[in-house]
């Protein structure tokens, strides 16, 4: 048993990401059966597991970043990171909505994690969520947010005794919103994102107690009508009516999404995506609402966003804007999905913007599909100027910007948007490995045939996407791209942060690191002179074809320089170069 903490220090904190995802994950398919509001679209449950996977990934990154060194990271490091993880991988309206509560818990947590700040950081969230949301209706996740804070009051310094009273005014507060909001006492289930909160709370406690909460018995959620189901030991209520899933839910639990009928308002937005879970703001007879669900992340000033949540609310409901600092992610459900983003783009720089069409039909939501490709490709790229050749090779990409990687549920996404019976997955990170793995193990669970080739960096990745024949066979084809893949080999220059030993030797702090095949195999002093010689070593072993991936602020004219360089020296190589945009690296290095 770990050691229990006398407060939410860093590691504690990592351990309840940690705990948090296990229990969202086994909740999973039970939250999202009981998602009956405004429409049973079952997908509340799906939608927090990857906010928290992706809180918990920017946990582990800053554990990661410490590895070398004697301590822990900061506990406001840890708590930042969380926030900020929930904040870019957000998912649907519950997610977004525990994305700020997790961000007002860090605003206080930063400054300590005694159970005076825990008090205060409860507060806090509450108050956060409920303000990010345009239209706030009693009986969903804010209640329950607002009742777990109520109850932790008092002055007992004791963190176990704050933790467990809010777990269960939480729990508590859940079995109460089916006689606050008529649509789930109808259903005769509790709120489903309410129900989520209880599990991340249920694992804060676990964390600070060393036990879990005691819950329940629970049965399928598939059973019929009123088949009672305890919540967390609380009180019980029933399942949607009916003995088959939930329409628009697959066997596995996850939403069915599909290419939007008739095409996009907007020309050149993505379709697809995750769908969201209801609206807080909806009418709650679970009328018709608008068509579609927009959501996007956006870098802007506080001006501008408060002037974007007034247009937005003109355009449709369910809106809920979340964040700070800069950086906000916003979701709205309008039918004019051009014009939410339009909007967007005036505020500031709108980017990872994802699009849902509903269509309402005898009171449930109604994906309609068009007929799937036989083959696609996925494939993540480190910046926008690959995205726009990758697109350009027929490829569904996914940004992975510096500091961001992609989380399984978002490649999963972009599986589903490719639409494709087959799919090649090709990651481009040794780091991801695990993560494309879970996702093209879950994209099996849907039916879809997922191969995934195990690229380690970008230009692999172009290596595998250039030999790719859709016409041919699925395996003949992974079999030609995995083979094209491995005989790339990839170096990249990267800036050293501060001093470390490494392979090459010991660097300094602003020195350039030429690493080739993942290893630090060069320090330099400069750009040029040190991808002169990584490209010398590199060539040393033969090549026929040199790719040259240049970051945002490299000059064209380093670019011209090696290649005259590899011109030089290597006569019967050819060079290519591409633009990678805003990228980690200011260069990737590819010799095949």
């Amino acid at each position: 048993m770990p050691q229990l903490p006398d407060d939410l220090d860093a590691v504690a904190v990592r351990r309840w990401c940690s705990l948090a995802l296990e229990a969202l994950g086994r909740e999973r398919a039970e939250i999202d059966a009981i998602n009956v509001y405004p429409i049973a679209d079952g997908d509340t449950g799906t939608n927090l597991y990857l906010t928290v996977e992706s809180a918990a990934a920017a946990v582990e990154a800053v554990f990661a970043a410490h590895e070398t060194g004697a301590t822990a990271p900061a506990t406001a490091d840890a708590v930042r990171a969380m926030a900020h993880g929930a904040l870019i991988g957000a998912r649907g309206n519950s997610g977004t909505i525990l994305a700020q509560l997790l961000r007002g818990m860090a605003g206080v947590l930063a400054d300590g994690g005694d159970a005076a700040h825990l008090r205060l950081a409860l507060t806090s969230a509450a108050d956060a969520a409920r303000q990010a949301v345009a239209h706030p209706v009693e009986g969903t996740v804010l209640t329950v947010a607002a009742e777990a804070a109520q109850a932790a009051r008092g002055e007992d310094p004791d963190l176990r005794t704050v933790v467990t009273a809010a777990y269960e005014g939480a729990r508590a507060a859940l079995a109460r919103t089916p006689e606050q909001l008529a649509v789930l006492g109808r259903a005769g289930v509790v709120d489903a994102g309410g129900r989520g909160l209880v599990a991340v709370l249920g694992a804060l406690v676990e964390t600070v107690t060393g036990q879990a909460p005691v819950r329940g018995p629970r049965t399928a959620s598939g059973n019929a009508a009123k088949t009672p189901v305890t919540v967390d030991g609380g009180s019980v209520v029933g399942l949607p009516v009916g003995g088959t899933p939930v329409e628009g839910v697959t066997e596995g639990g996850l939403p069915a999404t599909g290419l939007p009928a008739g095409g996009l308002p907007a020309a050149g937005l993505p379709g697809g995506g995750l769908s969201a879970e209801g609206p807080l703001d909806c009418p709650e007879d679970g009328g018709a609402g608008p068509a579609f669900e927009v959501i996007y992340l956006l870098e802007a000033g506080d001006e501008q966003v408060a002037r974007l949540r007034t247009r937005l609310d003109a355009l449709g409901d369910s809106l809920v804007v979340v964040g700070g600092d800069g950086l906000w992610h916003v979701h709205v459900h309008v039918d004019d999905a051009g014009a939410a983003v339009e909007a967007g783009v005036e505020a500031g720089r709108p980017y990872r913007i994802r699009i849902t069409h509903f269509a309402t039909e005898s009171g449930h939501d109604v994906r309609v599909q068009a007929e799937p490709a036989q083959r696609a490709v996925v494939v993540v790229v480190p910046g926008d100027g690959l995205a726009g050749l990758c697109t350009e090779a027929g490829a569904t990409t996914v940004i992975a910007r510096p500091g961001e990687p992609p989380a399984s549920g978002e490649l999963v996404d972009a599986i589903r948007r490719a639409h494709a019976r087959e799919v090649v997955l090709l990651p481009n990170d040794a780091a991801l490995r695990h993560t494309a793995a879970a996702a093209a193990e879950q994209a099996r669970t849907e039916g879809v045939r997922v191969a995934l080739v195990p690229t380690r960096a970008a230009v692999q990745g172009i290596a595998a996407l250039a030999v790719h024949e859709p016409d041919r066979g699925f395996d003949e084809d992974v079999v030609a791209m995995t083979a094209a893949a491995g005989a790339t080999r990839y170096a990249e220059l990267a800036v050293a942060e501060r001093q470390s030993w490494t392979m090459a030797g010991i660097c300094q702090a602003g020195d350039i690191l030429g690493l080739i095949d993942g290893d630090v195999a060069v320090i330099g002093s400069d750009v040029p002179h040190t991808a002169r010689t990584v490209l010398d070593r590199m060539l040393a072993a033969g090549g026929e074809l040199v790719t040259l991936v240049l970051g945002e602020d490299v000059p064209d004219s380093l670019a011209d320089a090696l290649e005259e360089h590899v011109r030089e020296g290597h006569l019967a190589v050819d060079t290519v170069v591409y633009r990678g945009g805003h990228q980690r690296a200011p260069l990737l290095i590819g010799v095949e």
